[in-house]
């Protein structure tokens, strides 16, 4: 294997995105007791459903007769059963019945990759293993989500961009007074500063020098043993009701190559009668605000080539977009190196 070998690896493994990951494919909601569920991670076809007892199981998406989406299908006794010929295959993998030949030979055998999956704050959240972390971490979680003090929403939206660029938006707070300088709570504060980028225990904050607290105005991320996810927040004026600061929890998940799904948690600090006030005043009045706000990133993210990074010509307000490409990249290649040694050794 060669250097330029490897970094091509290295470079197609960002790309396409982390293993040894957990991440949120869909609502909680999204994957129901009546039928199953279709989605796509890494470019992998999954198909989720919930058993007989209410947990959630995953799959790859694939009927082990004839490569029919189990997705198609329906929930059989807990299982997911081909729409195509009727296969039933259980949340482990293995084949439990074939109805147009019973005591069929594939009747038993483990056919199909498994995933471990996890609920949380109505997000259902995938473990991706990898060659150097083949068994599911601690699922690492924002403290905001869990909480009695703090209360939220969750959105979710595809956006057909690579997830790389969702998460250099989410590492660039400047491009705030800019691209949503017509928001409700982003139109304030100097259109001119300089970045700074400081460690934290658990990785980074990126944030403007001369101005806090007037705009979206600094991100942090945290880095864990399978999990990554940022958080900022959102200064609001009293017309926004009641409660602490705005925080926007973000994690996001490569779909595939072109594709992502953004996962944002908005959430404030508010207890009691004022609590159900604020949740009330967001429903009616602050959540057409937040999707315009995204939409306006979705659009200007759709809108760049997929081969951008190739042409780019960074500069110092690019801090936080640089590192977040770094930890990619080390986690890139510590990942093939481990896949690498153990395709060698298997060859031994």
């Amino acid at each position: 294997m060669t250097v330029i070998d490897k970094k091509a690896l290295i470079e197609k493994r960002v790309n396409e995105g982390l293993k040894g990951q957990w991440y949120p494919v869909c609502k909680s909601v999204e994957v129901k007791t009546s039928k199953p569920y279709g989605t796509k991670l890494l470019g992998q076809k999954l198909v989720l459903w919930r058993d007989g007892a209410g947990k959630i199981r995953c799959l790859e998406d694939f009927c082990p007769h004839r490569g029919a989406p189990l997705s198609y299908g329906e929930v059989h006794g807990g299982n997911v059963a081909c729409r195509y010929h009727g296969v039933v295959v259980d949340g482990d993998g293995v084949v439990q019945q074939v109805p147009a030949m019973p005591e069929c030979a594939l009747e038993g055998r483990k056919a199909l990759q498994s995933y471990t999956v996890q609920e949380s704050n109505d997000a259902v959240f995938v473990y991706v293993p990898s060659a150097d972390r083949p068994e599911p971490p601690e699922l690492a979680l924002p403290k905001e989500l869990t909480s009695d003090e703090w209360t939220g929403f969750l959105c979710t939206s595809v956006w057909e961009t690579n997830y790389r660029y969702a998460l250099d938006n989410l590492a660039d707070p400047m491009h705030g007074c800019y691209l949503h300088a017509e928001s409700f709570t982003l139109a304030y504060g100097s259109k001119q500063d300089l970045m700074q980028l400081n460690k934290t225990e658990d990785g980074f904050r990126i944030e403007r020098v001369s101005q806090t607290g007037e705009n979206f105005d600094w991100t942090e991320f945290e880095i864990h043993d399978g999990s990554m996810f940022c958080f900022l927040d959102i200064p609001y004026p009293p017309a926004a009701g009641p409660g602490g600061v705005f925080r926007i929890i973000g994690f996001t998940t490569p779909v595939d190559e072109t594709t992502c799904r953004v996962f944002f948690w908005r959430m404030r600090k508010v207890e009691d009668t004022a609590r159900e006030s604020w949740r009330f005043l967001y429903r009616a009045v602050l959540e057409t605000n937040h999707w315009n706000v995204l939409e306006q990133d979705r659009v200007m993210l759709e809108g760049m080539p997929d081969d951008a990074r190739r042409r780019e010509m960074l500069y110092q307000h690019d801090l936080g977009v640089s590192r977040i490409r770094q930890i990619l990249t080390r986690a890139a290649k510590a990942q093939v190196e481990a896949e690498l040694k153990s395709e060698q050794m298997a060859a031994e």
